[in-house]
C-alpha cells in the first residue's frame, strides 16, 4: 500500500501510466482505490498519472490538531510531488476544491506547474457559494449521509441526466461515498473551501492555464470560473454551454477529453 509521511500526515497516494506526469485531483472524493475510472479516457495510457486520497478519507490520516486550509492541503499535494522528485508537472483540478489546490500550487510553486487546468472552481467565496457549501455542511451533519448525497448529486448532474441514471447516483456505492461515515473529515474540507481565496494573488500564476466554464453548474457558476479566468495572464478560457458541476454522458466526456489533450499537447 503505497503510503508516505508527508506534511504530519500518512498520505496515500498511486501513481498509474507512465509519460510526462499530471496530478489530478477532484472534489470531495478521491480517484484512488479503482476510481481512476473517473479520469479522463486515455489519460493514464498517455501520462504519469499521480493521485491521492485527501486528508480523513480513504487511507489517508489527518492531524486534527492542524486547522484545515486549502495552503494545508496544497502543501500535502506539493509535499507529495516532492517526494516523488517530480517537477513541471500539469496540474489538473476538477470539480471543486482540487481546482483550488492547483491555484495554490501554481502561485507558490511554480517550479512544479508545467500548465494548469481549472473546473467547477473559485478563486473567492460570494454569498451564493458560501450558503451552499455551509447548507452541504448541515446537511450532512443534521440530516445524515443519504440526504447530503442526494442534495449535491441533485445540484451536480443535469435533469436529464439524473432521471435515467438516479440508481447508479445514489446509493453506498454512488458520488461522494468516501464520505459516507466520516462527517469530522468532510466538515474539515468545506473549512478550506469556505476560507479560500486566491483572487489577489492569480495574476502570479506564469504557467499556461485552461480555465473550462460549465454553463449549467449551479455549485461553481461560470461567474465563478470567468474571475479566475480573467484573473490569470493569457489564460485560456473554453465554455461547454450544456455542463452541469459534473461531466456527464459519453458525449460530453468525448468534449471534455478532446479539449483536455489539445491543450496538454500544446504545452
Amino acid at each position: 500500500m503505497p503510503i508516505a509521511h508527508i506534511n504530519d500526515h500518512n498520505m496515500y497516494y498511486e501513481v498509474i501510466g507512465q509519460g510526462e506526469p499530471v496530478l489530478c485531483m477532484g472534489g470531495w472524493g478521491t480517484f484512488c482505490h479503482g476510481n481512476d475510472t473517473q479520469l479522463a479516457r486515455g489519460l493514464t495510457d498517455r501520462y504519469q498519472v499521480i493521485v491521492f486520497d485527501y486528508r480523513g478519507i480513504g487511507d489517508s490520516g489527518d492531524d486534527l490538531a492542524t486547522p484545515s486550509t486549502m495552503a494545508l492541503h496544497a502543501g500535502d499535494a506539493v509535499g507529495l510531488l516532492d517526494h516523488l522528485g517530480l517537477k513541471n508537472v500539469h496540474l489538473i483540478g476538477l470539480v471543486g476544491m482540487g481546482a483550488c489546490i492547483c491555484q495554490e500550487i501554481a502561485i507558490n510553486r511554480p517550479d512544479l506547474a508545467r500548465s494548469m487546468v481549472n473546473m467547477g472552481a473559485w478563486c473567492e467565496v460570494d454569498l451564493f457559494l458560501r450558503d451552499q457549501l455551509e447548507m452541504f455542511r448541515w446537511i450532512h451533519r443534521d440530516c445524515g449521509f443519504e440526504a447530503f448525497q442526494k442534495a449535491v448529486t441533485l445540484l451536480s448532474f443535469t435533469p436529464e441526466f439524473y432521471n435515467v441514471y438516479k440508481s447508479k447516483l445514489l446509493g453506498p456505492e454512488g458520488g461522494w461515498r468516501e464520505l459516507n461515515g466520516r462527517y469530522p473529515a468532510h466538515a474539515r474540507l468545506i473549512d478550506a473551501c469556505v476560507a479560500f481565496d486566491s483572487k489577489a494573488r492569480l495574476s502570479q500564476v506564469r504557467c499556461p492555464s485552461l480555465i473550462i466554464h460549465a454553463g449549467l453548474d449551479q455549485v461553481t457558476t461560470p461567474a465563478h470560473t470567468r474571475a479566475i479566468e480573467s484573473a490569470i495572464p493569457g489564460a485560456e478560457g473554453v465554455l461547454f454551454a450544456d455542463v452541469a458541476h459534473v461531466v456527464a454522458g459519453r458525449e460530453q466526456k468525448i468534449r471534455f477529453c478532446e479539449a483536455l489533450f489539445a491543450f496538454l499537447s500544446r504545452h
